[in-house]
């Protein structure tokens, strides 16, 4: 089947997460990805473990697959000159070096897009390319606590917390594959290329829009709610009386389906307790008696009638259980292929269909500059060429 984006050819110069998981997507959705790495290390998460094989670490399996890899030394001339063959046929240029680096190993827009004008170039950055903290670095956890996230997770009292899925870093890489299709789509459409940027603070932002609507609104800084929701009530984990499960009464008509299984009918038209606005109003006594029913039957039950009355609810699943939940093996979203020399590897569809079909993976993460020599032969240099650059370690 042919992918939408055949025919588009990727230059990624990213490494570690956001520009990562954009370009392994634009792979996924059928283009060419060509990754540049250092010669010395390669993108830094090959060194992050758990491994699977050396330079195979679990981060960077997980969002570099669909790539071939060729390792340059950017820093020298002959080293630029390739990556500048390379971006004269590539559709799309993307770099997430820091304020300032791109323009010193000429990779950035001014300079690829001299080269070829129909060029899209990306740049992803911690804070932007403008204001003082230009310059900062930026890495998920440090956006999470400048941006205000930090300060609104874990439970009231708790220390700071890290969200371990690192929203930040991957939200920015959406944004970025966001800006690129639609570059895209505006150069099929007589545009003539141009520029797309993305940083983890205007992601970090956007996601605390509605947060940060309620301060404007309320004017003072909200407490911890642990899992529970400042704007809805019941909706957050409680016991059972067996362990936790997740409800989630997102509305009145939920709130009176929850009180008929609950055997709280009583509450259903209780002045206290009728809207959700009664009930964040009355948030401890709402919580109180919803908490004493749950302990009165286990969580699979709670789940199982729950579920059956229409009720948003989920037991608090360890990593294996999602994993081994008939719901998961159905979906197709995880997968299984081999990586010469690493076996049998599992990784996380795109989580896009197309015809309703999930993504498969037409090549494994690429060891560090594996098709260095590949794409070399490419662009016509030859053996003695390749193995002159090699010893001069201009590539690896």
């Amino acid at each position: 089947m042919t992918k939408p984006l055949t025919g588009v050819r990727v230059l990624d110069l990213t490494k570690v997460l956001a520009g990562p998981l954009c370009t392994q997507y634009l792979g996924e959705m059928g283009a060419e990805v060509i990754k540049v790495e250092p010669v010395q290390l390669g993108d830094e998460t090959r060194g992050w473990p758990p491994f699977r094989a050396p330079g195979l670490g679990a981060v960077y399996m997980s969002v570099n697959r669909n790539k071939r890899s060729i390792a340059l030394d950017l820093k020298t001339e002959r080293g630029r000159a390739i990556v500048h063959r390379l971006a004269k046929t590539a559709d799309v240029a993307i770099e997430s070096f820091g304020t300032g680096v791109a323009e010193r190993l000429g990779i950035d827009a001014e300079t690829l897009r001299a080269i070829n004008p129909r060029l899209i170039h990306c740049s992803i950055s911690g804070f932007g390319r403008e204001g003082p903290l230009r310059a900062a670095p930026g890495y998920d956890v440090i956006l999470q606590a400048f941006c205000g996230v930090m300060a609104l997770t874990g439970e009231e009292g708790g220390s700071y917390i890290r969200s371990p899925i690192s929203p930040i870093d991957q939200m920015t890489g959406m944004h970025a594959l966001t800006g690129i299709l639609a570059k895209l789509f505006e150069r099929q459409n007589g545009g003539t290329g141009g520029t797309v940027n993305v940083s983890l603070y205007d992601t970090a932002m956007g996601l605390m829009a509605y947060n940060l609507q309620s301060f404007w609104e309320r004017g003072v800084q909200p407490k911890k709610c642990g899992s529970s929701h400042e704007s809805l009530c019941p909706y957050q984990a409680l016991e059972a009386a067996d362990g936790p499960i997740m409800i989630g009464v997102a509305n009145d008509n939920l709130w009176r389906k929850f009180c008929a299984v609950a055997g709280l009918d009583q509450l259903a038209d209780d002045p206290e307790f009728r809207t959700n606005a009664d009930r964040v109003r009355n948030r401890a006594r709402t919580l109180e008696i919803v908490q004493a029913a749950l302990l009165t039957n286990t969580a699979a039950h709670w789940y199982e009638v729950l579920s059956k009355a229409g009720i948003p609810c989920s037991p608090i699943n360890s990593l294996q259980q999602l994993l081994d939940h008939p719901h998961t093996k159905a979906t197709g979203m995880v997968m299984t292929y081999d990586r010469p020399g690493a076996g049998e590897l599992h990784g996380v569809a795109q989580p896009v269909r197309f015809d309703g079909t999930v993504a498969e993976p037409n090549l494994p993460p690429p060891n560090h500059g594996e098709h260095t020599a590949e794409i070399l032969a490419e662009l016509g240099l030859t053996e003695d060429e390749f193995e002159r650059m090699e010893g001069a370690k201009v590539v690896a």
